[in-house]
């Protein structure tokens, strides 16, 4: 037999507040208990600004089926200067250095916001580190069929594919979908996180400006609306001593 449960008002209320009280908690123990202090304030329109252009990207990015994006272009540039970066060091490190650069950018970016509690710089550019996730599955999925151009800063008679070369040293071409599989949906994961967290400041903010708006005050005091009243309660709390004298009144004149 189905079972109806009702909240009143009160109840809801009272729900809400322990849920905001929640949050503040945690984030109170995520800004005490990391280096750096309390995030430096961002205004609540651009709060809701930032997260409507994130909330559009997303629906953009989950509309390409995994196609180009064009923030991609950016991760392009910075990858093929990662090649020619670690070139320097070996071989090896070149082939991984198109990737490696490629994550590092956005990520060394994102600890640096991180250090100077810039809230917005921080999402950013932790939500496109994530955001190049997907663009490296989409590589790491072609690597047996390799159907994907590829782009070169060197001789383009000599143009590898980066993925076919580390999968099939480290022995696992044959499953270059799955693991680009896991890699798309932890950047999915890691953008949805940013969204959310940023999401939360803006509740907290929110909490914070409710419990500092002043209480109303009254237009007139409850002793000027009612002085009879105030000064008979004043007489009753004193000593029979002193009663007479705060009850006895002024002479005319003086």
């Amino acid at each position: 037999m189905p079972h109806t449960f009702v909240m009143c008002p009160e109840e809801t209320r009272t729900v809400e507040l322990c849920e905001t009280r929640m949050i503040e908690s945690l984030q109170w123990i995520f800004d005490a208990t990391l280096p750096g202090g309390p995030w430096k304030p961002v205004s609540r329109p651009a709060l809701v600004a930032w997260l409507i252009f994130y909330t559009g990207f997303l629906v953009y990015a989950f509309s390409a089926h995994g196609g180009f994006l064009f923030i991609d272009s950016a991760n392009l540039v910075v990858h093929e200067g990662g090649h020619n970066l670690f070139y320097w060091f070996g071989p090896t490190l070149c082939l991984w250095g198109g990737t490696l650069l490629q994550w590092l950018v956005p990520f060394l970016l994102a600890a640096y916001f991180f250090a100077e509690r810039q809230t917005t710089g921080f999402v950013f550019c932790l939500f496109f580190f994530f955001e190049n996730w997907l663009y490296t599955a989409t590589y790491m999925a072609d690597a047996r069929a390799q159907v994907l151009p590829l782009v070169t800063t060197g001789d383009p008679d000599f143009v590898e594919h980066d993925f076919f070369k580390i999968f099939s040293s480290l022995g696992v071409l044959n499953h270059d979908t799955q693991i680009a599989a896991v890699v798309r949906v932890l950047g999915w994961c890691g953008m949805l996180a940013c969204v959310a967290w940023l999401a939360m400041r803006l509740r907290v903010r929110n909490s914070e400006q409710t419990s500092a708006m002043p209480f109303p005050k009254p237009a007139i005091s409850l002793v000027e609306r009612y002085p009879g009243k105030a000064r008979t309660a004043t007489a009753a709390g004193l000593p029979d001593s002193n009663r007479e004298q705060f009850d006895r009144k002024p002479a005319p004149g003086k």
